[in-house]
């Protein structure tokens, strides 16, 4: 066994929001060790897009020159039922109007190294295998010390203690489930798959139709059958002159249970629009996929010593199925309630739930819209209702873009303002039930 290490804050998994957490803690001056079991640039299921909301965090990181380096994009283009709109980004008081694309695999090399410029240390190849504790009584509970890891070039487990532990695994954390998390099964899940693609497509690659400078979205994709899914198909245009094509499905539906996202990509790829020039033999690679646990489905979320953020505590959005976004605010959160606690002499167990309380604060009341809008979309028939029909109005899908993509303005009421405020009473009158 190597030699024993102790520090403030020990972070598990060094994606967008382990990364974010390590940030902001060393640059408030805490020691910080931000470990992950992977070595990076590592591949991650993702379509890669920055919604504004990301692009706030990274610039607030200190970032913005590297995002500099990429292809703005304006907002989304959206197909459905024959129609395609471009829909522009809003203008927000805390928001930039526009977002990027960015590959998974560069995005967290840099924000990693970002933090490991601020102090914060990284280890890679070094496996999570159990959370190290201290038995208490009463209602303080488990304190977890530290973790046991194995260092995966090696094959040697080291201890590794901290005040405090963040747990950052992402969906599959074992630190989790042995902390007794469990997902709570009425919220949505969402499966997704990605794949890479290079088009051989001299208009693609001259970029006359502008498609550098949008996002695309199919809200009409179906199933080999030709059956409609409450879910969308995408295609982002990277930089590098590839493509991310995924498809995605968000449900609370037990009939979409074991659905086989692979063959919806087959299903999806043949309504790609042919100035993409994309098919089965422009595949750089084999598809990746994944769930996506969403509305903070996971709990609990806090312990005497130990916090969950990002994808562990389920946080991605369930309207569209986003999560860098919310990595990064829950990494924040989450260090601005550690550095309170590190410098606080309190020895309370209960130091850390004000960071429960910043959660239900920032999202409860979004994410309970956004589970009854994915009971709704749930049904096909109603799924295409609302798709046919926003589809014939730029403006109406311009306000529920902003709604979806959580862009709503905290100053001004305007009409995503307003038709949030009608999704919101409509949830409190029927409540959310997983029909």
């Amino acid at each position: 066994m190597a030699k024993n290490e102790t520090h403030d804050v020990l972070i598990v998994g060094g994606g967008p929001a382990g990364a974010s957490c390590a940030y902001w803690l060393a640059k408030a001056g805490w020691d910080v060790l931000l470990a992950d079991k992977a070595t990076f640039p590592r591949e991650k299921t993702c379509g890669d897009g920055l919604t504004p909301r990301a692009v706030r965090q990274l610039c607030d990181m200190g970032l913005e020159h590297e995002l500099e380096k990429y292809h703005p994009i304006k907002g989304l283009k959206a197909w459905g039922y024959g129609r395609c709109l471009e829909l522009n980004w809003p203008e927000h008081p805390l928001f930039p109007n526009y977002g990027y694309v960015m590959a998974r695999k560069d995005l967290d090399l840099m924000v990693a190294n970002n933090a490991v410029k601020q102090g914060a240390q990284f280890k890679q190849a070094t496996q999570a295998l159990q959370v190290l504790t201290n038995k208490q009584s009463g209602m303080g509970g488990i304190e977890v010390n530290g973790v046991l890891f194995k260092d995966k070039n090696t094959d040697t487990t080291q201890e590794i203690r901290a005040r405090y532990v963040v747990i950052a695994q992402g969906a599959n954390s074992n630190l989790a489930r042995e902390l007794g998390c469990t997902r709570d099964r009425s919220s949505p899940m969402g499966m997704a798959l990605r794949g890479y693609f290079l088009p051989d497509n001299d208009q693609y690659r001259s970029n006359d139709n502008g498609q550098y400078d949008w996002i695309e979205s199919h809200l009409d994709i179906q199933d080999g059958g030709g059956k409609a899914i409450p879910g969308y198909g995408w295609i982002f245009p990277m930089d590098d002159g590839r493509l991310n094509v995924g498809v995605g499905l968000l449900t609370v539906s037990k009939r979409y249970k074991g659905f086989n996202t692979t063959k919806l990509m087959e299903s999806f790829l043949p309504s790609v629009p042919p100035y993409w020039g994309v098919s089965k033999n422009s595949a750089c690679d084999a598809p990746m996929g994944g769930r996506l646990q969403m509305g903070l489905s996971i709990t609990p979320r806090v312990g005497v010593s130990h916090l969950l953020i990002g994808d562990s505590v389920g946080a991605i959005n369930p309207f569209n199925g986003e999560g860098i976004s919310y990595a990064f605010e829950t990494g924040r959160m989450a260090a601005e309630v550690l550095n309170e606690a590190l410098s606080s002499k309190s020895s309370s167990p209960f130091i850390l739930h004000e960071y429960e309380q910043n959660l239900i604060n920032a999202y409860e009341a979004y994410y309970k819209i956004g589970k009854a809008f994915v009971n709704l979309i749930s049904r096909p028939e109603i799924m295409r209702v609302l798709v046919a029909n926003g589809m014939h109005s730029n403006k109406i899908m311009e306000e529920v873009l902003t709604v979806m993509a959580n862009l709503l303005d905290p100053i001004k009421t305007g009409p995503a303002e307003f038709i949030y405020k009608l999704l919101s009473s409509a949830t409190n009158l029927i409540g959310t039930p997983a029909h």
